[in-house]
């Protein structure tokens, strides 16, 4: 019996790519150079299944080529908003994604850019490379302390509670959240954490904002000139979630202005492509998308993949089906 064809859109951790030869025909992507509409149209009517990543964009146009032999699309990643989901369903097609596998170290970066900012860890860095620092002296660069403050969390997900339990018990941070529905009391009282129906009462009474929504139409720009407006001017903006979750413009000019004291960014509306206004302050803290970027949680995203698409050739239901 023939195996399945697979075509994978990027390289993924060499021991999911010998697993992925071991049980398939498989197309890998040596030289991890991002595939074109056209491509991935192709891969569709070539192939089983594809497995894509998050910075794919699956949109309609690709999803509706004619002659699909593709069934089922495997997204690496938690998010899915790179593919048009309702056009997947249009089409037939099975979308599963990797929830679960990436919650702590996702958390751990929030964490990272939470202190990064607070006590101006990037600029600081660059002061030595640059060998500008000139001695400790008792005002120097004074950032903010993070023990016992406020961290205010939009989304309470899994990602979020995660969050939430590092800062709370590692840093008896006070929990203040918001989320679509209100969590169960038991959740709240791990953290003992007040739940609000609003983002802006968040907003407004944190000193350290997390952001842990989706991406999307429902949640574009939500962190906009007036929502920014409404922080300390004290507190920090963590964004781990979506770029396009906050309106890049507004932040920049809020920390160029000082509405608030600083931001750390692991995503961008756009990227890789980053607004260069970001460039050129000081407190902002930048990675490039390193949220779930261990060997242990890429390896597990894989496999987690993998297990989909096994099940979908099974004839079974895929435990992470999205659509």
């Amino acid at each position: 019996m023939n195996k399945p064809k697979v075509i994978v859109t990027r390289k993924w951790p060499a021991t999911v790519e010998s697993r992925l030869q071991a049980l398939y025909d498989v197309q890998l992507n040596e030289s991890d150079v991002p595939m074109t509409a056209d491509e991935l149209k192709i891969a569709l009517q070539t192939a089983d299944a594809l497995l894509p990543t998050v910075t794919d964009p699956i949109t309609a146009d690709i999803l509706s080529v004619p002659n699909k032999r593709a069934k089922i699309i495997g997204n690496f990643g938690v998010g899915y908003n790179n593919i048009d989901i309702a056009a997947a369903k249009r089409e037939g097609l099975v979308v599963t994604n990797t929830p679960h596998v990436l919650t702590d170290c996702t958390a751990d970066i929030a964490m990272l850019l939470l202190l990064m900012s607070a006590r101006r860890g990037s600029e600081g860095d660059r002061l030595v490379r640059n060998q500008q620092w000139t001695g400790w002296r008792p005002t120097h660069m004074l950032g903010q302390k993070v023990t016992g403050k406020t961290l205010g969390l939009i989304g309470f997900g899994r990602i979020a509670q995660a969050v939430a339990r590092k800062a709370h018990h590692g840093f008896g941070m006070k929990i203040i959240c918001t989320a679509p529905h209100a969590p169960v009391p038991d959740v709240l009282q791990e953290f003992q954490a007040t739940y609000y129906a609003t983002a802006d009462e968040v907003l407004a009474k944190a000193d350290f904002i997390s952001l842990h929504c989706p991406g999307g139409v429902a949640t574009k720009h939500l962190i906009n000139e007036q929502r920014l407006k409404l922080m300390k001017p004290s507190a920090h903006l963590i964004n781990t979630a979506r770029g396009d979750v906050v309106d890049s413009k507004a932040l920049i000019k809020a920390l160029k202005e000082c509405w608030i004291a600083g931001a750390g960014l692991d995503v961008f509306e756009g990227e890789p492509n980053i607004d260069p206004g970001f460039l050129e302050l000081d407190n902002v803290a930048l990675l490039p998308h390193l949220g779930s970027a261990t060997e242990e949680t890429r390896v597990a995203m894989g496999n987690r993949v993998l297990d989909n698409i096994a099940a979908f050739f099974a004839g079974e239901e895929p435990g992470d089906r999205v659509a």
